[in-house]
């Protein structure tokens, strides 16, 4: 008999399965933002580093980041994101990119198998955190960097946070998640990550998309 997070799991990824002719067609909404977040991640990413995404939609990302580093691995609880993302690895002629469907969780991988952990505009979807930055920390090398660029919704206009809960009533959102970039910076310090940096990439003069890198402790 399906658990309560089954159920949950399979909300959210037939609300995704829906959503993903459309979410492949959008444009990016600000693309000097998201290069600013690509190139600082190329940066902090070893050439032969070993990475896995979390929530890797169709797989934009993942591409754009596999020529400068050594494997990348991208997940999505979508089967039709996961399909999108093959179809795209195909037409660019990929071998260093793995996409599989999973939940938002390692589950599947053994203990400090990645280099570094990309999770990009996903935690906000989550709704146990703390078990998946645990999850997350198993499977990093000692060492290992854990990246993220999460929307705050907590520190959106009032109007947008009104409106949220009433699109999920209707289905034309998902679970989501309100908190701050300090919440955020404290729940990733308090799974054993150092914060080594906190950053805005957005090109406006507010930008609630909040980039943090940590590090996995060298010694457990």
């Amino acid at each position: 008999m399906p658990t309560t997070a089954d159920s949950h799991s399979i909300r959210e990824a037939d609300f995704w399965n829906r959503a993903a002719p459309s979410y492949a067609k959008s444009r990016i909404k600000d693309l000097p933002g998201y290069e600013r977040t690509l190139a600082r991640t190329r940066e902090l990413l070893d050439r032969s580093a070993t990475v896995l995404e979390l929530g890797c939609g169709t797989g934009s990302t993942a591409l754009r980041l596999a020529p400068s580093i050594g494997h990348i691995t991208g997940t999505d609880i979508s089967r039709e994101m996961i399909s999108l993302a093959d179809a795209r690895k195909a037409a660019a002629g990929c071998t260093n990119t793995t996409f599989t469907v999973t939940d938002e969780r390692c589950a599947p991988w053994p203990d400090q198998r990645f280099d570094a952990v990309l999770a990009f505009n996903l935690l906000h979807l989550v709704r146990d955190r703390p078990a998946l930055l645990q999850s997350v920390g198993r499977v990093l090398k000692p060492g290992g960097l854990f990246i993220t660029k999460t929307p705050c919704l907590s520190e959106m206009n009032a109007i947008i946070r009104f409106a949220i809960p009433l699109m999920r009533l209707i289905g034309k959102a998902p679970y989501l998640s309100f908190f701050t970039a300090a919440d955020l910076a404290s729940e990733v310090a308090e799974r054993g990550f150092s914060i080594i940096e906190k950053a805005r990439h957005g090109s406006g003069q507010k930008d609630f998309r909040v980039f943090i890198a940590a590090r996995k402790a060298e010694h457990s």
